[in-house]
């Protein structure tokens, strides 16, 4: 076995890793996008700094879940592979961010649905990233 690879998952074992990635995704979307909207609604904070305070919310909701459902089994320690999942993480906030900001300038829609689009988009290239490198055995 390659130490840059995951062993090979059958079909039926591959569509576990995927479901518990969505679900887990979904979850940690859904802190991000509700901590959010509560920071712009009740706290008046703008939309940007709202969005990093969900970040920050839903990583840890995010991280438990995929170490311990989606990647369960991956046999790296849980330090290392935090570490790597808060790089990608932390990159795919920025490109969120980047993007948001972007969006909310130059649109007129609400704040709330383009996050929501905005969350969707990033998925993703964090579960291909999760998968390949975070949780990649050592």
């Amino acid at each position: 076995m390659s130490r840059s690879h995951f062993p090979p998952l059958s079909r039926s074992s591959q569509l576990g890793h995927i479901g518990w990635f969505i679900m887990v995704g979904c979850a940690a979307a859904a802190v991000h996008w509700c901590v959010a909207i509560a920071a712009v609604t009740w706290a008046k904070w703008p939309p940007l700094l709202a969005n990093a305070a969900g970040w920050m919310v839903a990583v840890g909701v995010s991280f438990t879940g995929h170490h311990l459902l989606s990647f369960r089994g991956h046999g790296t320690a849980m330090l290392p592979a935090a570490l790597r999942f808060l790089c990608i993480s932390g990159g795919g906030f920025l490109v969120n961010e980047a993007a948001y900001a972007a969006l909310l300038h130059w649109t007129g829609a609400r704040y709330d649905v383009l996050l929501a689009a905005v969350l969707v988009l990033v998925a993703g290239a964090t579960y291909l990233l999760s998968r390949h490198w975070a949780f990649l055995r050592s």
